[in-house]
């Protein structure tokens, strides 16, 4: 039967994988929202935190005497390209990325809750500390997210009545 601290360990790995396939996501959108300024520095901004929590994961894991799972990783990289690139075909690309964005911040801060439970129940409340940072950046940039999709939305509706690509692409 895993001890807590096993638990914690595979979803400290599992974590790491799910902040790998943010940056990849998110790299991709980066290449095709140029018609969104805001939304691009946004997403540029939090590739770099997403690459920082995956660090403090590693962290997190070295710190247990272990290491990031390379399988899960590859895996979480090679889900966040293939979600990116669902989306190139549709028009409304950059509204349906969005809400997706926002959903993933969600299912992110659900997995750091969780895992702050366990490093706590665990007996490392180092680790849970380190995890509650990465669990403020999530909460940060969902808001964000919120406060900033009805803009997405106007400005791909404006651009596609005004006979404009409204895609994120052109």
């Amino acid at each position: 039967m895993p001890t807590p601290k096993d638990t914690l360990i595979d979803w400290l790995r599992d974590a790491h994988s799910m902040e790998n396939q943010a940056v990849e996501m998110l790299n991709r959108q980066v290449e095709r929202i140029k018609h969104y300024p805001e939304l691009l520095a946004k997403a540029q901004e939090h590739v770099q935190v997403s690459n920082r929590q995956a660090e403090r994961l590693e962290q997190c894991l070295k710190q247990l005497g272990t290491s990031a799972s390379s399988i899960k990783t590859g895996i979480g990289m090679l889900i966040g390209n293939a979600q990116s690139l669902s989306g190139v075909l549709a028009s409304d690309e950059i509204v349906k990325a969005s809400v997706f964005n926002y959903a993933f911040e969600h299912f992110e801060i659900a997995n750091y809750r969780a895992l702050i439970s366990a490093a706590q129940l665990a007996g490392e409340p180092e680790i849970a500390r380190t995890l509650q940072q990465s669990l403020d950046e999530e909460i940060e940039m969902a808001t964000w997210l919120e406060q900033h999709l009805p803009d997405v939305t106007k400005t791909f509706l404006a651009r596609q009545n005004a006979g404009a690509t409204a895609d994120a692409k052109r």
